[in-house]
């Protein structure tokens, strides 16, 4: 089980016997096949509970007021739907799961909550203390279990698992303890930290946690906002009504779709300039003027005699007309 192994692995916990490490893999493998993701969720928590006990840890009760935010926060924004199930659901039937919190390393009687922030919220809104496991966790310790809690439940968007990397990245966290905590390879950190910072903040807190947004969206939109030009573009794009009003696979769309439709679109032909009179008695003179050609056309009786004139004198023509430019008077 994701978080059994996880609490195992922070403390120096006693080694358990064989026997029960392989009942407690074939309950999980029997509740991923049979059950619904919500009851597996629920035996889950269930489990966790009583093996944190098993394992020595104590759950101790805590004043909500006295726990402090991970510093690494790894969502953007708050579920309000959420918050409001999990708030219905403690006050029906208690909390079930402890969240775990670590000792504030320069608040003494304050806690840092590692994770469980919703739980916390939660029992606060019903002025309630917060169950809560204690450890005497190091940065690194708490990143990873942090990183891993939110990987086990798979509640975690794409760019919000980005933008945690990210964070952890400028806070001095090495690339390991990145990879260990988000459960993820060099090839997919790389990407998620590609996204994180190519596409721009304001568009980031625009799309917000975009959920059921994948990798690939996120890294569609990365590469046509890669251009200056074109992440100018997506700042406008976020602006409009349109965006405002939409959902977020709407809000994607018109983001994906302005960008790529400007990039295809093609500048509209000049139109050449064209200019008819008559020279002399006979003679008529046509020209047409697009800007990088100039040609004359002459229709006469003697038009092509006057044509090899001209031809003759083009050359001094054009150096009069070169020295009259540098004189300012052409």
């Amino acid at each position: 089980m994701a978080r059994k192994h996880l609490l195992a692995n922070l403390g120096a916990h006693a080694a358990k016997p064989a026997e029960a490490n392989d009942k407690a893999g074939s309950r999980v493998e029997y509740a991923r096949r049979g059950a619904s993701r919500s009851m597996m969720q629920s035996l889950d928590e269930l489990a966790e509970n009583s093996m944190r006990v098993l394992e020595g840890d104590t759950v101790v009760s805590l004043d909500p007021a006295k726990l402090d935010p991970s510093p690494y926060a790894d969502r953007i924004g708050e579920d309000e739907e959420k918050d409001r199930e999990l708030f219905a659901a403690i006050k029906e039937a208690g909390q079930l799961s402890p969240v775990l919190v670590r000792p504030h390393p320069a608040s003494n009687g304050r806690y840092i909550i590692v994770f469980g922030h919703r739980r916390v919220r939660a029992a606060r809104a019903l002025g309630r203390e917060v169950h809560a496991v204690v450890k005497p966790l190091e940065e690194i310790a708490h990143v990873i279990a942090q990183g891993q809690e939110n990987s086990a439940r798979d509640d975690l968007s794409f760019i919000e698992k980005a933008l945690y990397a990210r964070r952890l990245a400028e806070s001095g966290i090495d690339k390991a303890t990145i990879k260990t905590a988000l459960t993820i390879d060099d090839t997919l950190l790389s990407r998620m930290l590609s996204v994180a910072e190519v596409v721009p903040n304001a568009v980031l807190e625009a799309l917000g946690a975009a959920k059921g947004i994948g990798r690939d969206r996120w890294e569609e939109l990365k590469k046509l906002v890669l251009a200056p030009a074109k992440a100018k573009q997506a700042h406008e794009l976020i602006e409009s009504d349109e965006f405002a009003a939409a959902d977020i696979n709407r809000q994607f769309a018109i983001l994906i779709d302005g960008l790529k439709s400007s990039k295809s679109r093609k500048p509209a032909p000049q139109r050449s300039a064209a200019k008819a009179w008559s020279l002399a008695e006979g003679v008529k003179v046509s020209t047409k003027d697009s800007g990088k050609a100039f040609s004359v056309a002459f229709k006469s009786k003697d038009a092509s005699e006057f044509g090899a004139f001209l031809s003759r004198r083009l050359e001094s023509l054009y150096g009069e007309f070169q020295e009259k430019r540098r004189e300012g008077d052409h």
